[in-house]
């Protein structure tokens, strides 16, 4: 269904990263320990989400260490993904519109022009970094989100 949260819980080292990186297809799942699992994208079966482009395209992912550039601004981040990542026919505009709308979304209006920061560079909250790299994977619209936390 539309707009569902999932969460799955446990303690350290339980292996929830691992879980969701082959949910996700950013991992195998061949090697010593073999998984057998029904995966589906808005119903549909998917064979091998690692191996299909059609299918990584519908999912973000966003780590749980945050892998922002330091000197950016949210806004500059933002920008710098969907240039990255949509067509290239999507005009200055669009984009401009696109993130200014993440932006608002998520809560960094107030911060979108403070760098990002980090151990040595005083920046933005450590939640508007989290919502700047949650915004970082939304640009492309994705059917499906896992966050890692």
């Amino acid at each position: 269904p539309e707009r569902e949260v999932t969460a799955i819980m446990g303690p350290s080292g339980a292996g929830k990263t691992s879980l969701l990186n082959i949910l996700s297809g950013r991992a195998t799942t061949r090697g010593p320990i073999s998984i057998t699992r029904d995966v589906r994208l808005n119903n549909y079966p998917v064979e091998n989400p690692s191996s299909s482009d059609a299918v990584r395209k519908q999912i973000a992912f966003v780590p749980q260490d945050d892998s922002l550039q330091v000197s950016a601004t949210p806004r500059e981040a933002l920008r710098f993904s969907a240039k990255m990542r949509l067509p290239r026919e999507t005009t200055e505009e669009e984009l401009d519109a696109l993130v200014q709308h993440l932006l608002e979304e998520l809560g960094l209006v107030k911060c979108a022009e403070t760098v990002v920061g980090g151990a040595l560079i005083k920046g933005i909250s450590g939640g508007e970094r989290k919502r700047t790299s949650v915004g970082v994977e939304l640009v492309v619209k994705p059917a499906l989100v896992f966050l890692d936390e």
